[in-house]
């Protein structure tokens, strides 16, 4: 690796953690030893970047700086790119979109030399599914989760059984073949997650849930990831 690569690599370690990372641990992940990172850190520090520690103990990079938002390697412009091919076959109308509009800006902001990345990536998602259609408004979904606010849905569940709840709308999930709108549900009194092509009217209410959303966010993670058989927790728990 070049110098200059890897004195960029240690400033993007260095912005991505929340805490002191040790000479040890970047020299490991660029494999390179601790005398060399010591060097380069001396020398960032030299061109006035605000970064603060000591060996042994750890550097971490002060508020106050950053770099071009679109100073992108290789790699993190094909995983950009890589997940917005998923979004646009996979996401709703309006993320699909989105998605679409931040491949075009990603290609008109990069150099030329890296453009081919895009045109000519080596990594593809496989065209999307045929997912059933939303009976619900995604984006509105997606508005109310952030918000706070409760949904009323009428839901005819795998066997054909309608119920009306109301739920408290934590997360929208997409998978390839479904899309699930998950939240606290008043009548079950858990988590529960619902296939959106099942619901059959979903009415935005303006009561807000008496919780902060990331709280709420934050508990559902805990829920689902705190148990054995995580990734099946969503079947096991969709309604």
């Amino acid at each position: 690796m070049r110098r200059a690569d890897r004195l960029f690599q240690i400033i993007q370690i260095l912005r991505r953690s929340g805490r002191p990372v040790t000479a040890a641990a970047i020299a490991e992940e660029l494999e390179t030893s601790k005398r060399s990172v010591y060097r380069d850190i001396a020398a960032l520090i030299g061109q006035r970047l605000p970064i603060r520690g000591e060996a042994g103990i750890g550097y971490v990079l002060e508020g106050g700086f950053d770099l071009p938002p679109l100073m992108l390697t290789s790699d993190e412009i094909e995983a950009a790119v890589l997940g917005a091919q998923w979004v646009a076959g996979h996401g709703d109308v309006a993320l699909a979109r989105a998605a679409r509009d931040l491949i075009a800006k990603i290609a008109v902001a990069i150099p030329e030399n890296l453009r081919p990345l895009i045109l000519d990536a080596t990594a593809r998602t496989p065209p999307g599914w045929r997912i059933p259609p939303d009976a619900i408004d995604v984006a509105q979904a997606r508005a109310w989760v952030k918000a706070g606010r409760k949904i009323a849905l009428v839901y005819r569940d795998n066997q054909d059984r309608e119920t009306e709840r109301v739920i408290w709308p934590t997360v929208i999930a997409y998978f390839d073949a479904s899309r699930l709108l998950v939240g606290w549900c008043e009548l079950r009194q858990e988590f529960r997650s619902f296939r959106m092509d099942r619901i059959r009217r979903a009415d935005f209410l303006d009561e807000r849930y008496p919780v902060r959303p990331a709280v709420l966010r934050a508990k559902w993670f805990a829920n689902w990831s705190g148990k054995e058989g995580a990734s099946e927790q969503w079947q096991r728990f969709s309604e």
